[in-house]
């Protein structure tokens, strides 16, 4: 199936064409829990972490994100050498990327945010979760900032 024919609104490229029931979507709950007191534990979602980081004090978060892309391309690699379906039994498509300029900008705004708030958009709910309130604003920012950059995407140049 061609780019062309599906929709990459709502649900992306490879969004399942199978419907999960509300008990199928306690798996993914579980894995978010997992995932929030693993984020937690390796204090991959600690401000002072985060900002030893960007003053490179400290190789700790580094090694986490060499770590997560090393395992992105290995998977990458396996899933397009074995062609490995989901768990539903559907094809992965993983379609060619082309650079925009707008790639540059948005990675800086981007990290800016992450500098300045000490907060990553995957851990904002694991940081609330600890008792770090303050992150809520950073939490309804981020929601700000999507709804802006989809009421205005079509004026932007891609």
């Amino acid at each position: 199936m061609s780019l062309e024919n599906k929709t990459v609104d709502g649900e992306g490229i490879n969004a399942s064409q199978k419907k999960e029931t509300v008990f199928g979507n306690l798996k993914y709950l579980i894995v978010g829990i997992f995932f929030g007191i693993l984020f937690v534990k390796t204090e991959i979602i600690s401000w002072f972490r985060i900002q030893e980081m960007f003053h490179l004090e400290s190789f700790h978060m580094y090694g986490v994100i060499g770590s997560a892309v090393a395992v992105g391309v290995i998977s990458v690699f396996l899933i397009k050498k074995f062609n490995i379906k989901t768990l539903q039994g559907e094809k992965i498509e993983i379609q060619p990327k082309t650079f925009s300029k707008g790639q540059i900008y948005g990675g800086l705004l981007f990290g800016f945010g992450w500098a300045i708030t000490g907060a990553c958009p995957g851990p904002l709910f694991a940081q609330i979760g600890t008792g770090a309130t303050v992150i809520v604003v950073t939490l309804i920012s981020a929601i700000l900032g999507t709804w802006v950059y989809g009421f205005i995407k079509d004026k932007l140049p891609h």
